[in-house]
């Protein structure tokens, strides 16, 4: 930036005559005719005013140099951008896939055992050539009876429990996850306890009140996997599912529990597959059918 400063200066001379007579003698009538000696004095008064001009002169910068910092700033931010999406994807790639093997190894050996533990304790019950019909009917009736119980029992404690004196368990599965598990994955293990503890009493034991223990305990075992198929694959992603997305009212089931953690209704619906009817049941059908179509539309999106 140049500066140029200019001073102006300019004077005003005005002049003020004063003219006086001074009397040399006293008044007489004859001086009045006697030529007075005059006495002239200039006073000369100067006024100077300044004026000041100052003028700025500023350089333009070159369009150019300001166009390329520009790019260069957009190109870094872009990378940085670009660098930390990879991240985040590649982050939530190997979560996918930790929680895949966790989630297939446990299915498997969970689904091996139960399998092998109907057959053996109904083949070991029939070893005396007498079928015990009730205890089979028992056991096969209250396995079904546990499975729908538990979700009701899921949908109580969910609301009663989990949102309220364990919520500080639970708002880890409202909150972003970071890494595969959360401390909410703790209440899976809390119900794989009861029902562990139901199948190894009624596998070991014979009679009426075994085989519906074991029922019971087969219940458990079957909602839970369930459970976890549909909430935490399909839900929540993470993991895949396969066909099981295709399904029509498990997409309500998806949709539903999503609206839960919209808090829309009031935290409505605390069950899970009796979701959609919980919704429905606060007036929330639209909203269900919206948050459906929005579901499907990012599925047949671009991933």
């Amino acid at each position: 930036m140049a500066v140029e400063i200019s001073v102006a200066t300019t004077s005003r001379l005005g002049r003020n005559p004063f003219l006086g007579l001074k009397p040399t003698s006293p008044f007489t009538p004859t001086s009045l005719f006697i030529p007075s000696i005059r006495r002239q004095e200039n006073i000369f008064r100067c006024r100077k005013k300044t004026r000041l001009t100052v003028c700025f002169v500023v350089e333009e910068e070159k369009l150019s140099t300001e166009v390329v910092e520009n790019r260069s700033e957009e190109t870094v931010a872009s990378q940085i951008s670009a660098a930390r999406v990879a991240e985040k994807l590649a982050r939530k790639r190997s979560e996918r896939l930790t929680y895949l093997v966790a989630a297939v190894m446990s299915s498997f050996g969970i689904t091996s055992m139960a399998v092998m533990a109907v057959y053996y304790r109904f083949s070991w019950q029939m070893e005396g050539g007498e079928v015990p019909l009730s205890e089979m009917f028992g056991t096969f009736a209250l396995s079904v009876g546990a499975a729908v119980g538990m979700e009701f029992w899921a949908r109580w404690a969910h609301k009663a429990l989990w949102h309220a004196s364990l919520w500080h368990m639970h708002e880890s599965h409202h909150k972003p996850r970071e890494g595969p598990f959360e401390l909410n994955d703790v209440f899976a293990i809390t119900n794989a306890v009861p029902a562990i503890a139901l199948l190894s009493y009624g596998f070991f034991q014979k009679g009426l009140v075994p085989g519906l223990c074991f029922g019971a305990g087969l219940g458990i075992t079957v909602f839970g996997m369930a459970y976890m198929f549909v909430h935490d694959g399909l839900v929540h992603r993470r993991f895949p599912v396969g066909p099981i997305a295709n399904v029509p009212y498990f997409r309500r089931v998806a949709a539903a529990h999503q609206l839960h953690h919209s808090d829309k209704f009031n935290g409505v619906p605390y069950g899970l597959f009796l979701g959609p009817k919980e919704v429905e049941e606060v007036g929330g059908k639209d909203e269900l059918e919206k948050e459906i179509n929005r579901r499907a539309r990012l599925s047949n999106g671009p991933r």
